[in-house]
């Protein structure tokens, strides 16, 4: 089978691998569609985040959807044919996180295209039955590959709390900030705010029904809050960028007694808090990784139409132009790129 490795930072190879054997409790994926992810594109540049370090050659990608062409002997809830999407973390099912479900923060769990684990930039990929999740007939594979920055957003917004009648503000107008606001719409917020720095994504967040789009490099972010929610402020606000005046403000930008979700990865691990104003208004600050038991709600929202992700896709391109995938997915006005493996049963 073909795969794409990143074999040394901004370089990737197409190379032949042999096609995996499902085990018996696994299923076999044709992969469609992978999207391509903020941290690949990091993997891609650096050759690391944080500690997680490419020290072999690795297949990237996280971010799928394809269809069953074989089962293990213990499958009985999927067949050859089925679409699937493919939850990329495999948790040791042991430990004390796992066993309190908390299966996320499960310390020994295998993710996809993290450091030593390949991805999903193959034709096949052989995954527990567990962790591949049947998609309806009018829910496409693109749809499928996006329930998993969709499921980011799920959890942020159960984290937070997000509930009808809230006014959200998500800072960040990325593909995780985007799903952040369709989330917590379908949570029942009835006003989201979004803010960014680049008009093109600003522009996609209004079109996509944001209440108010603020360019944060022209205008001061809290004033706009606090005009728009009468001086009283957001209920819930989830940081979805990563920037270190973004993650400042929210303190800022908060109710008294509102949420503030960090979500968006800083480039610094230490940024300064007023830890002061956390007591005096009793902020709750949470964080917000991954996500756990949101995949089933993710496929549900898509094919009851109540979220869209298609588009925030702004570009399909085969494995093969990976290369020039990844360069362009490096434009700030891009939001997401989408590898099209094998695109015959789905568009």
């Amino acid at each position: 089978m073909q795969t794409a490795v990143l074999v040394e930072p901004t370089q990737f190879e197409l190379q032949e691998r042999d096609r995996p054997s499902p085990g018996p409790d696994d299923v076999l994926v044709a992969i469609h569609k992978v999207g391509i992810c903020g941290s690949d594109i990091h993997y891609y540049e650096h050759g690391r985040i944080g500690d997680y370090v490419v020290e072999e050659p690795l297949i990237l990608g996280h971010e799928s959807a394809g269809e069953v062409v074989d089962v293990g002997g213990n499958v009985t809830d999927l067949a050859a044919g089925d679409r699937v999407a493919l939850e990329p973390g495999i948790p040791c099912r042991r430990c004390a996180h796992c066993k309190r479900g908390e299966y996320h923060l499960c310390e020994d769990v295998r993710f996809m295209a993290t450091p030593p684990h390949d991805g999903a930039f193959a034709e096949y990929v052989s995954w527990p039955a567990d962790f591949a999740y049947e998609l309806p007939e009018n829910v496409s594979t693109v749809e499928g590959a996006l329930c998993e920055p969709l499921s980011v957003g799920i959890h942020a917004s159960r984290r937070g709390g997000v509930g009808r009648g809230d006014t959200v503000l998500v800072t960040g107008a990325g593909p995780i900030g985007l799903l952040v606001m369709e989330a917590a719409r379908a949570a029942g917020a009835t006003d989201v705010i979004v803010t960014d720095v680049v008009p093109e994504k600003l522009k996609l967040a209004r079109e996509r029904g944001a209440d108010l789009a603020v360019d944060v490099s022209e205008k001061d972010l809290v004033d706009h809050v606090g005009e728009y929610t009468d001086g009283v402020g957001a209920d819930v606000v989830i940081e979805a960028s990563g920037a270190k005046s973004s993650i400042r403000s929210t303190i800022d930008a908060v109710r008294r007694g509102g949420t503030v979700v960090l979500v968006g990865l800083a480039t610094e691990a230490s940024v300064p808090f007023d830890v002061l104003e956390v007591i005096d208004n009793e902020i709750d600050v949470l964080g917000s990784f991954r996500y756990k038991n949101t995949y089933d709600a993710a496929v549900d929202l898509l094919a009851d139409g109540v979220v869209d992700v298609d588009e925030i896709v702004d570009f399909t391109v085969p494995l093969t132009d990976i290369d020039r995938a990844f360069r362009r997915s490096m434009e700030p006005s891009i939001v997401k790129g989408m590898i099209s493996i094998d695109d015959t049963l789905s568009k």
